[in-house]
């Protein structure tokens, strides 16, 4: 009895004291970002239990913060306000008492004398409509009924990678996907669905193809789409980021209950995991959609982007900002972003938007950090910016600096616009279609910009000067994705005077050279039927019109789908096209003589990489004429202009003739 007394008292008397270490305003003030504080805490936005919420912001020099507590998802009057209290590092602390699953809330902070706008927190992981509200959950309420059965497809090795980029929308839109929920997230659990032609569509398509990875567009929350419009029919491709941690809501069934979004992404994970396709989810931690009016500038001023010397924000971007991913808690929220998505929504990879915005140091963590709970989780990005920066070149997670990556892959634009013409200029032709310039970018990206012997650089002006990949993974071999002008629009423009079969010729040479390259594969959605967005080249707020996936094309084309169908399998079951390091590329293959620049031969030699085939011969003709190639000894034809026969259709001796825009693969054992 005494003892409790004596607690009591002791209790009673050092509360003041207690009371005295809640700091509500904070006078600190630093001479630059680094000397900011460092916060090594994982516990950073909403921590929920049933007895309380903890609520914690990293804001240095905030003089104060506010929590504002809603019923409503938007509108409404506040029913309750806390302040937060600094406790040390820079991080604000509010603890909620009670059960507040449910409840929506701002944070707002006061600078400068100035209470800034109301914002969810930069962790927020649910947010009400439009992305304004934060909103405290208990997470076991997200989950799908089996979520903790849900299993990664198997995958040996990131040379096995099949990529395929889709935009959420653009999959299921068009009035013959044949697929009950349009735009939606769920629509990627429907099966069985088909075209009015009778053939598989969705889900059912992607298995058909034999692709192992969807990439997905942006389906992170972003502010380009008003949220509160049911089935709103404007459209962007969401690379304008506002909440990184939460699902866009204009892919759920309901964007205003926060709880509705994440359930039904984990849905469309595991439909498509069971359905043996992984996922990656395309990231933009380069920028953000607005500036100051950002939440990260909105409740940490300044931190998260980088300026010039002058003090103006930089825009590496072209979007009006840049995160500054080399400071310790921009590195930290970019990190802990990836590692939460890879956790909660078992995601397979990440590709990054600009990645040369970010500094080397950034992305090798990320790749660490997410290997460490997954190792076949994949990661790459584009190795460019869209700007100068003020971050050093020698920092930048650049194609140039692809060596001082580990488990990072970059794209490689030099097979891109060496087979269709570069980017920037629509009526260049490529080596598919007759240029005589771009023989050994080609060759080059057929090694996946490895060392090669064989493989002369600096022969175009606007290529690499020196081979930048340790190994063929870390390079993605593509010809067209959501940028610029699909395969079919570019060979279209820059060959006014093709015939339509020439023209499908050129692009089934374009994908026979991404499928049986050395480098991860990736394809476009839609490639494989002809896929047009009516020549316009950035469509990224165009109409589903301009945009969707017609699944009437599948009909059109189905010729071309099967063929895109036998290429992937081609790759799947032989290894040869797959080599997993720079030794074994030079070692078994070996570009064999020709006089024509737009005839590329080569030789893969003594069961290369374990394949069945001993030695196979392949060639790639992207003149007009058909070239004849002298051979030695039988060989069987596993791929011409139309077949894909992977026990070989024909058998030659003597010579091959490859007819014009295409390619032949031979083999023998």
């Amino acid at each position: 009895m005494i003892k409790q007394v004596y607690l009591l008292l002791l209790f009673i008397f050092t509360l003041p004291a207690v009371h005295a270490q809640m700091e509500y305003t904070n006078t600190k003030k630093y001479d630059s970002y680094d000397d900011y504080p460092v916060y090594d805490g994982n516990d950073l936005g909403v921590t929920y239990t049933p007895e309380k919420t903890v609520v914690k912001l990293w804001s240095p020099e905030a003089e104060e913060v506010v929590l504002r507590a809603y019923e409503l998802p938007y509108g409404g009057a506040m029913w309750k306000k806390e302040n937060l209290h600094l406790t040390k590092n820079g991080v604000w602390e509010a603890e909620l008492q009670g059960d507040w699953k449910n409840t929506y809330y701002t944070l707002q902070i006061k600078y400068n004398g100035e209470w800034l706008s109301e914002q969810p927190d930069p962790y927020a992981k649910a947010v009400g409509t439009n992305g304004m509200r934060g909103m405290i959950i208990d997470f076991k309420d997200t989950n799908p009924e089996n979520w903790n059965e849900d299993k990664k497809p198997e995958l040996k090795s990131y040379n096995d990678i099949i990529l395929y980029e889709a935009h959420i929308r653009d999959f299921s839109i068009h009035k013959n996907s044949g697929m009950r929920f349009k735009g939606k997230y769920i629509a990627f659990t429907e099966s069985g669905t088909k075209n009015f032609q009778g053939k598989a569509t969705g889900v059912d398509h992607l298995k058909e193809m034999g692709i192992t990875h969807i990439h997905l567009l942006p389906s992170f929350d972003f502010k380009s789409i008003d949220e509160k419009i049911p089935n709103n029919k404007e459209y962007n491709w969401g690379y304008d980021p506002q909440n990184y941690n939460v699902p866009e809501g204009t892919y759920a069934t309901n964007a205003d209950d926060g709880r509705v979004r994440i359930l039904e992404y984990k849905e469309m994970v595991e439909a498509l995991h069971k359905n043996g396709i992984r996922v990656i989810m395309d990231v933009v931690y380069n920028h953000t959609g607005h500036t100051k009016e950002s939440v990260f500038n909105q409740l940490v001023p300044g931190y998260y982007y980088r300026q010039w010397e002058n003090g103006k924000f930089s825009d590496a971007s072209a979007c009006g900002n840049e995160i500054a991913s080399d400071r310790p808690m921009v590195r930290k929220y970019i990190v802990e972003s990836v590692k939460y998505w890879a956790n909660e929504y078992h995601l397979d990879g990440f590709r990054f938007d600009l990645m040369a915005i970010h500094d080397i140091e950034t992305m090798n963590q990320v790749a660490s950090e997410l290997r460490k709970i997954n190792p076949t989780i994949f990661v790459y990005g584009e190795g460019w910016t869209a700007g100068d920066s003020p971050l050093p070149v020698e920092q930048r997670a650049l194609k140039q600096n692809a060596k001082k990556l580990e488990n990072v892959s970059v794209f490689s634009d030099d097979i891109r616009d060496g087979i269709k013409g570069h980017w920037s200029d629509v009526h260049e032709k490529g080596f598919v279609s007759g240029n005589p310039n771009l023989k050994e970018v080609v060759k080059f990206g057929i090694v996946a910009s490895t060392n090669h012997p064989q493989v002369i650089l600096g022969t175009h002006d606007s290529y690499a000067k020196e081979p930048y990949a340790k190994k063929p993974s870390d390079v993605i071999g593509y010809v067209s994705c959501h940028d610029n002008n699909t395969l079919y629009d570019k060979l279209k423009i820059a060959n006014p005077h093709a015939s339509e079969e020439s023209i499908r010729e050129m692009d089934k040479l374009a994908s026979t050279i991404i499928l049986t390259s050395q480098s991860v594969p990736f394809l476009h959605m839609g490639v494989e039927m002809k896929r047009t967005k009516d020549g316009v080249e950035n469509s990224y707020k165009s109409p589903d019109s301009i945009n969707q996936i017609n699944w009437d094309w599948k009909d059109e084309n189905y010729g071309l789908v099967q063929y895109y169908k036998g290429l992937i399998q081609l790759r799947k079951n032989h290894p040869a096209f797959k080599m997993p390091t720079e030794k074994m590329i030079a070692k078994h293959l070996k570009f064999l003589p020709t006089d024509h620049p737009n005839l590329i031969a080569y030789k893969l030699t003594d069961n290369a990489n374990g394949d069945s085939w001993k030695n196979i011969m392949v060639f790639h003709n992207g003149s007009s004429k058909e070239q004849t190639y002298p051979i030695k000894g039988t060989w069987k034809v596993a791929l011409n202009k139309n077949t894909i026969d992977l026990k070989g259709f024909e058998t030659i001796s003597k010579s091959v003739a490859i007819a014009p825009y295409s390619s032949v693969i031979l083999f023998s054992n």
